[in-house]
């Protein structure tokens, strides 16, 4: 377990004033479609990639990737736009070609002395990354704001902020992986498919899941009272040993025959969070968390799809049933929600937004974010893959991060906020 913003070290960066970078070549102009997958998560995502070669140093890092970045965004041209409300009243994007925002910075240090990027810290990783003055609302930030901040030992980090509305983790991860592709001189090993209208809702839409994931739940428990309290942040490891005890556990009693490592390792904080905030046995709790619906969608999505296309899932179950019950009626919860994700429950969630354009309801929920699966760690402009990649900012307090560690990246990093007297509860739950 370890504690997290809690350091002495002050990074000071300093930056120049912000540059537009638009495509290289003529685009598209006009309004391009976002769907209804892509309306309900427009917040904005800020990660870092740290970079340091032993061959060469960064005196050409900011050049370099500012020149792949024009010539990527030809392809990813709706990038350079900016967003917008459209007749119905939804996000769409204006392709104007203005350019993605980039600025060039310097920090005061060595990379290896702003210490384990690994773990969120918004006060010095937000540094690292720009944020546009003044914005009052998601409109008002362009699509991508990019920040290459060299360090004083030849490394150099680019910082990101990208809108979720313009794609989830896997397309996002195409298009840093291309940018770097690019600046390598190679070519697009996987061209973006733009074309988001094959996800629009059908005409007339038709609702045919119960959509519990936009259920508001009453908190019987109190448990709002409980945030009143000095919120604490840790970060908790599962080696693979751990992971597989986990499962073993799972399977102990013969209910389940299979499960993974996802369905185990979200079922323990699931139930381990219920049991630290103290829920009532008749409170109800829901999770949540996203699937990706690729390969479930009938056809498939094509490879290189820009856009979202993940759907979230959800499970709903009365805390007392929860810590009643053996380990693997949690993990059975989990499962469920998993394999209720097919073409019928993706359409219809679609749909659901078309008819009610609700938002999911995070009340008495507990939401995971999963970064394990996602190679950023591959993203090379010419200096390597990454010493370090991850999020700047901790998560919100319904969320919990599962980020992949270590060398091999087989364990998994846990990471959570908690008020402090539940954090104390769940600390001793993660003893396993």
């Amino acid at each position: 377990m370890e504690k997290i913003g809690e350091k002495s070290f002050e990074l000071a960066v300093n930056k120049q004033e912000p540059t537009l970078v638009p495509p290289a070549e003529e685009t598209e102009k006009g309004l391009y479609f976002l769907s209804n997958l892509d309306q309900n998560i427009a917040v904005i995502v800020r990660t870092i990639y740290c970079f340091k070669s032993a061959a060469k140093g960064n005196e050409e890092s900011a050049e370099v990737i500012k020149n792949a970045l024009a010539k990527v965004l030809v392809y990813y041209y709706p990038l350079a736009g900016r967003l917008t409300i459209s007749l119905e009243g939804k996000l769409i994007v204006d392709c104007t070609g203005e350019g993605a925002v980039f600025v060039e910075a310097e920090a005061n240090c060595s990379v290896e002395e702003i210490g384990d990027i690994t773990k969120p810290d918004p006060v010095t990783l937000g540094k690292l990354v720009y944020d546009i003055p003044g914005a009052k609302n998601i409109l008002e930030i362009p699509p991508l704001v990019a920040q290459v901040t060299k360090f004083k030992c030849g490394g150099f980090v680019l910082g990101l902020c990208l809108n979720h509305c313009m794609f989830d983790g896997l397309g996002a991860m195409e298009f840093v992986n291309a940018w770097g592709e690019i600046a390598r001189g190679l070519p697009l090993n996987v061209p973006p498919f733009l074309d988001r209208s094959i996800l629009k809702a059908r005409n007339p839409p038709k609702i045919e899941s119960a959509h519990d994931e936009f259920a508001e739940i009453e908190d019987i428990s109190d448990t709002s009272k409980l945030y009143d309290e000095e919120m604490l942040y840790r970060s908790f490891c599962f080696d693979p040993e751990k992971l597989d005890q986990l499962k073993k556990t799972a399977m102990e009693d013969g209910v389940l025959e299979k499960c993974t490592t996802f369905e185990s390792l979200s079922a323990f904080v699931w139930k381990a969070r219920t049991k630290a905030l103290k829920m009532q046995p008749d409170q109800k709790t829901k999770l949540l968390f996203a699937v990706d619906g690729r390969s479930r969608f009938e056809p498939p999505i094509p490879k290189g799809y820009f856009g979202n296309a993940i759907v979230l899932t959800n499970s709903l179950c009365r805390a007392g049933e929860m810590l009643e019950n053996p380990f693997s009626f949690t993990v059975g919860l989990v499962q469920k929600a998993v394999q209720m994700v097919n073409d019928s429950y993706m359409r219809s969630a679609i749909d659901y937004f078309e008819i009610t354009r609700a938002r999911p309801s995070l009340a008495a929920t507990l939401l995971i974010t999963t970064w394990s699966r996602l190679s950023f760690h591959t993203t090379d402009f010419g200096w390597g893959d990454p010493v370090l990649s991850g999020p700047v900012a901790l998560p919100e307090r319904e969320v919990i991060l599962f980020l992949s560690h270590g060398k091999e990246r087989k364990s998994i990093n846990v990471l959570l906020g908690l008020p402090a007297s539940a954090m104390k509860t769940f600390e001793e739950l993660m003893q396993i």
